[in-house]
């Protein structure tokens, strides 16, 4: 681009056409070219607009105000100093005055438009003119005025950290006769805590508690000391997983499809009523036939009922229990309770077994809490409570015989299985007999599973004692080592004649039957491994060799010791794995098990390469693709955690080869989304993860739409960490933003801006990333200036300019009105800061063009609000960048100004609006900060109109003409606001007004000292002001008519009297 015809002004007509091509090597002609065709105004003109014009001070090309620093601008040797620049010149007409009514209409804003000459005025009416005088303004002195007294900082005594000093005086009135009352006081400095009084006693509750019953205090003080010792004596702590999240999982996993039997008790009614009547020996003779009526058959078979059927029955059983205990049947309660018992020793349906196994258990855990309960009611009289850690001694007469007869009632049971399990379930009521009363009935429980000759039936027996023991004693640990000694020995029945008969007549595999155990055995191995000492793996694991290295046994062990026990036995548990018999339990099942502990616990690093090499020798090999992830899934992370990219490829590899064919990863989605975000969370690095050959091919098999999207989304949010609660379109655009801010291509900024380029062409319908893209860019122009230190060279001239027909083009494709509007706003002040001021001028016009279309509601997190208070905001900050922005040659004085101003008029506000007025105002003092002779901020290597016009009397008396205007303007509203309704609002804006006068205006002039007299009665007029401001404002004054140069300010205070509403 080259100026036509010797102009002074870069070429208008296309301002972004030399953007559309980063590369081009179109420029300007040199100053020297220029200055001999052209004329002295023409030359300082051309070289302001052709400058190089940084911002000293830029925002961030985010959502902040662009704020600047007042720079001087410097000087330039081929620029004459100061310009007489005539105003009557090219594309310049002169100024009417809407307040003068000149030419019996009211005027316009700019005697000039592109669409020719503005025929609809505003007219105002015949009114008093009133002249503006701007006043002078000494920023620097202002702003030292401003600033903070310095007072030096003595180092002594005192620190905030210091404890503090109190004097204390205590006053003591002494009444003599014949004399007045007189005080004697004694001071007593000391160094106290303020928070002291708390523990002496004198805080409001401490007064009370003292005060109170001294039995019920120290009753009080031994029950916080008991809590306290009960629980720093707690055994098992919350590292103990608790039965209850087992319980889930095991029904979930263990169903079947046969059908189930169950056997209802039928009873007679005998004992329900009457009971109160009869004598004890009686009572206990008809409690004992109910019982035997009850083991002699009186029972009700159901059979060919479902899982669900099965389990409602189980569940009605437990409410009947409830409901019996509730009406006072014991009898009837124990009954339900030994029949629930019974059915753990039916295996007719084993694959069921586990899952009969937690619902029974369910009913007993039921029975033996209502029994305790019971009993600790017993135990309590009219004076005190149990604790909860109490001895026998504590237990009356009635308590212990009470628990003694539900001991001797549960004996009497003939089987041994209901026997065993209901006198479990209670053998917490030991406690009311004897000390040593459950260490005792321990290892006799223990003993009597013995006689349960099904390995199944008893292992799950042990399990429940094992709970129960855990619960009630759980420092007894050789207790549960007996329980797994005597299971290692009942064992090889797994393999006896028995069992192989029973499952031959089921129909059932070994392979199945063997998964049955684990829920059992896992439990026993947790609660004998509880903070367990190291030597005790050591034991178990000799026990195992001697038993063959029985898989199912070294699964439980490796899921039940401490993970860091394990990694440190890693090649010795390896060597046994492949030395292990796998009937039934096959060896990659416990390489998974083994994977597990691993991503847990380090092993010894000299060993790490040789334990994933023999592990992936066995994984490998597996034909089922559901095996073969299942056991990957785990290693991927072990790899992960110990090794590079390199093995990380092979391991990706090897999965892609067994999940391809046949499509199986269709199969596999979870386990494979699980490798995805094991893989992420050890490659903190995005160019290192993106940079392993088969990460990518890996992504390719989610072919799923949506599980693709829930993978994308992982991967995102592991490195931007951060989601949001919207919807899913306002998400998914905030992780994007975050990506995107995370990708640089380093000093490559061609390279950034095509990628860019490219995001916008992708994202296009996603607006929040259409903004954050052209926040991008224009950081990334910033950037180069900085780069640059300002100074720009022709390739990164045109590279800025790139950059500015990026955002220059982009902004019009969003939908929100105010988003548009400040980003031409953010976007012109980048385009000002880099020496593109024909772009600079195209946003400020493109802003101020799109102004009109601004709705009178917008939609505020989904809440309609009015736009009016958004606009003044955005408008404020305008006139802050236009006091900077260099006038046009061919467009006239303030050109920018008097086109704001247009459209400002031409908006339609609201019937009871007075932003109008607000935003009159706020031009106002735009008006006066362009008056100066110099400005109060500057951009680097940018020459504002205080340079170009130098002050020049004509450009002055054309500012006071357009302030006139404005303040014409102002008065009219005020004018029809003398209204009973409007009064306030007429008040309000009255003083406003006279504060803008009282900062800005010179009033030393006649007129406008008495415009402001005239506003401050106003304001006062009908009764309407805030006194205190008033006050406050006249206080102002007569402090400012102090200073040297505001002398004049004393006569006015005179003038401005305060009136009381009254």
């Amino acid at each position: 681009m080259t100026p036509a015809g010797g102009t002074t002004r870069h070429c208008r007509q296309l301002p972004f056409t030399i953007m559309a091509h980063r590369n081009s090597r179109a420029r300007w002609p040199r100053p020297t070219l220029l200055l001999r065709s052209m004329a002295p105004a023409e030359v300082v003109t051309w070289a302001v607009r052709s400058g190089q014009l940084p911002l000293t001070s830029m925002a961030s090309a985010e959502n902040e105000v662009c704020t600047v620093r007042s720079v001087a601008c410097p000087s330039q040797t081929w620029r004459p100093q100061k310009v007489q620049c005539g105003l009557s010149g090219a594309g310049q007409v002169p100024f009417t005055n809407m307040a003068a009514g000149v030419e019996g209409r009211g005027g316009v804003w700019m005697g000039s438009r592109a669409d020719g000459p503005r025929t609809s005025g505003h007219v105002t009416g015949k009114m008093a003119v009133f002249p503006w005088h701007s006043r002078n303004r000494n920023y620097k002195a202002e702003f030292a005025s401003c600033r903070l007294e310095a007072v030096p900082l003595e180092f002594g005594d005192y620190h905030p950290l210091k404890p503090i000093t109190v004097t204390e005086s205590k006053t003591k009135k002494v009444n003599r006769k014949g004399s007045t009352s007189s005080t004697s006081s004694s001071s007593s400095s000391s160094v106290v805590d303020p928070l002291s009084s708390v523990l002496d006693g004198t805080d409001p509750l401490s007064m009370f508690a003292a005060t109170a019953d001294p039995v019920a205090l120290a009753a009080a003080t031994d029950s916080s000391r008991r809590k306290r010792d009960r629980d720093d004596n707690s055994v098992v702590g919350s590292d103990f997983e608790p039965w209850a999240n087992k319980r889930g999982e095991i029904l979930a996993r263990y169903t079947t499809t046969e059908k189930l039997s169950i056997n209802l008790f039928m009873g007679s009614e005998k004992g329900k009523a009457g009971t109160a009547t009869l004598a004890m020996s009686e009572k206990v003779r008809t409690r004992l036939e109910e019982l035997d009526d009850f083991e002699e058959g009186s029972q009700k078979e159901l059979l060919n009922l479902t899982q669900q059927d099965y389990v409602n029955r189980i569940e009605e059983l437990n409410q009947s229990l409830k409901d019996a205990w509730a009406s006072d049947q014991k009898v009837k309660a124990l009954k339900i309770v030994i029949q629930c018992s019974k059915l753990l020793s039916d295996t007719s349906v084993i694959q069921f077994y586990p899952s009969k196994f937690v619902l029974i258990t369910d009913i007993l855990d039921t029975f033996g809490k209502l029994v305790y309960e019971r009993i600790f009611s017993m135990c309590v009289d009219n004076r005190s409570v149990l604790p909860d850690h109490f001895s026998p001694e504590n237990a009356n007469d009635t308590a212990k015989e009470t628990c003694l007869n539900w001991f001797f009632k549960i004996a009497s049971i003939r089987e041994l299985i209901p026997r065993f399990y209901v006198e479990a379930s209670i053998l917490k009521c030991n406690k009311f007999l004897s000390k040593t009363g459950i260490s005792e009935c321990l290892p006799r429980l223990t003993c009597m599973i013995r006689g349960i000759g099904d390995p199944l039936v008893s292992v799950y027996a042990r399990a429940y004692l094992c709970r129960v023991g855990m619960e009630v004693a759980p420092h007894l640990k050789e207790t549960l080592n007996k329980n797994f000694f005597d299971f290692l020995l009942t064992f090889k029945q797994i393999h006896g004649d028995t069992v192989q008969n029973q499952l031959v007549v089921q129909g059932v595999e070994l392979p199945s039957y063997l998964p049955l155990y684990p829920p059992a055995m896992d439990w026993i191995f947790q609660c004998i491994s509880y903070h367990a000492p190291e030597a005790l793996l050591t034991e178990m694991m000799e026990r195992c060799k001697k038993l063959g290295n029985n898989a199912l046994l070294l699964n439980s062990v490796m899921s039940a010791f401490r993970a860091e026990f394990i990694a440190t036995r890693s090649m010795d548990f390896i060597g046994m794995i492949k030395e292990c018999d796998e009937s039934g339990f096959p060896k990659h099942l416990l390489f998974r098990s083994l994977g597990l502990n691993l991503a847990l616990a380090d092993p010894p690093e000299s060993d790490r390469l040789q334990i994933l090499n023999e592990a992936w020798k066995v994984i490998t090999k597996l034909k089922n693709p559901q095996d073969y992830i299942n056991c990957a899934e785990v290693w991927v992370e072990y790899t992960c955690k110990h090794f590079t990219k390199r093995e990380v490829n092979t391991v990706l590899a090897d999965v892609i080869k067994h999940m391809t064919p046949d499509r199986a990863f269709e199969d596999s989605y979870p386990q494979l989304q699980l490798i995805i975000k094991k893989v992420i969370a050890h490659f903190h690095d995005f160019s290192v993860l993106f940079s392993v050959e088969k990460f990518l091919p890996f992504l390719d098999m989610f072919q799923k739409e949506s599980v693709r999207v829930e993978v994308c989304k992982c991967i995102m949010d592991a490195f931007i960490n951060a989601l949001t609660l919207e919807d899913e379109k306002r998400m998914l655009s905030y992780l994007i933003n975050g990506f995107i801010k995370m990708v640089s291509f380093g000093r490559d900024f061609e390279q950034q801006l095509s990628f860019y380029v490219e995001s916008r062409s992708m994202f296009c319908n996603l607006e929040p990333v259409l903004v954050q893209l052209i926040h991008s860019v224009n950081r990334l122009a910033m950037e180069t200036r900085k780069l640059m230190k300002g100074n720009h060279s022709r390739k990164t001239a045109a590279f800025v300019r790139a950059c500015v027909a990026y955002c220059f083009i982009t902004i019009p494709s969003l939908a929100g009105i105010f988003t548009r509007l400040n980003l031409y706003l953010h976007s012109g002040q980048v385009a000002l800061a880099n020496q593109c001021l024909s772009q600079a001028d195209a946003f400020f016009k493109a802003a101020i063009s799109l102004i009109p279309e601004v709705p009178k509601m917008i939609n505020i997190d989904g809440k309609m609000r009015p736009s009016e208070s958004f606009l003044l905001e955005f408008l404020c900050n305008f006139f802050s960048t236009l006091l900077i922005v260099p006038d046009h040659p061919e467009h006239g004085v303030l050109f920018l100004v008097r086109e704001l101003l247009n459209v400002i008029q031409d908006y339609t506000w609201e019937d009871n609006s007075d932003e109008k007025i607000r935003i009159y105002t706020c031009v106002l003092h735009l008006l006066s900060a362009m008056s100066q002779e110099t400005y109060l901020y500057h951009i680097d290597k940018v020459d504002s109109n205080d340079s170009l016009y130098g002050g020049d009397s004509k450009f002055l008396a054309e500012n006071n003409k357009l302030c006139e205007t404005v303040m014409a303007q102002i008065l009219e509203h005020l004018k029809t606001l003398a209204k009973d309704e409007a009064l306030k609002r007429q008040s309000s804006l009255g003083l406003s007004f006279f504060n803008s006068i009282l900062a800005h205006g010179d009033l030393r002039n006649n007129k406008l000292n008495q415009l402001s007299v005239n506003l401050w009665h106003l304001a006062q007029r009908h009764g309407c002001a805030d006194t205190r401001t008033m006050v406050k404002t006249l206080e102002y004054i007569k402090k400012q008519s102090k200073q040297p140069d505001m002398t004049h300010l004393t006569e006015l205070a005179l003038r401005l009297p305060l009136q009381t509403r009254t």
